[in-house]
């Protein structure tokens, strides 16, 4: 199986009027102290929301509260909608992040925690302030190793070619589908941007299994 990855543009804007003011959830879900996937300190607001029944979500040594989508409907209607534009997925779970400007941001990581098994698909809605997205191939561990002259794992090679790497600008309403062996064979990014001094906010389903 390939690991496969496609933006969809103007996702459902016409569909739910004001939706950075609903998905704003309220500040009582308060910020995220965590560095997630970074070693600098990241701030900004999350929420994680999942099906009962299912096991706690923990990344980054981090287990963030599972709110029921009972509480938040409209997270509910997004899921819906996120079901009719891609007919066969069943995602259970839902992390929400709002990056408050350009200094917010992602480290490289791969979304490639057990519970969501061999080839997750994950789904990436955008609103708000449009941001750069980057996936990058990970070395192979032969390659890797031949390379760098038997050095240990931690030392990574900084040669890439084009077809190793690829990048999206998320806009407003964007949807962003990850498949295959995306989170197994790439790792991607969310990195700092200066100029982006709006609010986005990122909504990413997943199917724990």
């Amino acid at each position: 199986m390939e690991a496969k990855f496609c933006t969809h543009q103007s996702f459902c804007l016409t569909k739910i009027p004001g939706i950075i003011s609903i998905t704003l959830i309220r500040t009582s879900l308060g910020p995220d102290p965590q560095s997630v996937y970074s070693d600098a300190p990241v701030s900004r607001d999350t929420c994680y929301v999942a099906s009962e029944g299912f096991p706690n979500l923990i990344y980054s040594g981090y287990q963030p509260h599972a709110y029921s989508w009972d509480e938040f409907p409209p997270l509910k209607e997004i899921l819906d909608l996120v079901h009719k534009a891609l007919p066969g997925s069943k995602f259970n779970s839902l992390l929400l992040n709002r990056y408050k400007g350009g200094n917010d941001h992602v480290g490289w990581h791969a979304d490639d925690e057990k519970l969501y098994g061999l080839t997750p698909e994950i789904a990436s809605v955008s609103f708000g302030c449009e941001r750069d997205f980057f996936l990058k191939k990970k070395p192979s561990k032969t390659v890797h190793a031949k390379e760098n002259g038997g050095d240990p794992p931690g030392k990574r090679t900084k040669k890439n070619n084009d077809s190793d790497q690829r990048s999206f600008v998320l806009k407003h309403g964007s949807l962003l589908v990850m498949r295959g062996y995306t989170q197994r064979d790439w790792v991607h990014s969310v990195p700092k941007r200066v100029k982006a001094a709006a609010v986005r906010i990122n909504l990413t389903f997943r199917l724990i299994c």
